[in-house]
């Protein structure tokens, strides 16, 4: 891999590092398409912070966004995306487990 890509890789890791963002990626992955305002409540988030957190998302191409009115929807915009959480997740639990036993 290129120091490009490795530095891409890294952003894209980075992104999914705060726990806000990963909360507003959980519901879009189970509910589909969500407005800002729909997001920031499933998250327990206020408007505007779930408004910069999905800003960011969508800059590193994680989500989508297209505007009807006044109104921004967001969906996942890579399909790969439900892969590594499915698989970072099962990882977390099987370690859980074994730490329990």
């Amino acid at each position: 891999m290129t120091p490009e890509l490795i530095a891409e890789v890294a952003h894209r890791f980075a992104l999914l590092g705060d726990p806000t963002r990963l909360r507003i990626l959980h519901t879009l992955m189970e509910q589909g398409e969500l407005s800002v305002g729909e997001a920031a409540a499933a998250a327990g988030t206020s408007r505007f912070n779930a408004s910069a957190h999905l800003n960011r998302l969508a800059l590193g191409g994680l989500v989508a966004r297209r505007q009807a009115g006044t109104t921004h929807y967001y969906r996942v915009a890579d399909s790969n995306l439900n892969n590594v959480c499915d698989s970072i997740c099962k990882a977390v639990k099987e370690r859980a487990q074994a730490l329990t036993v």
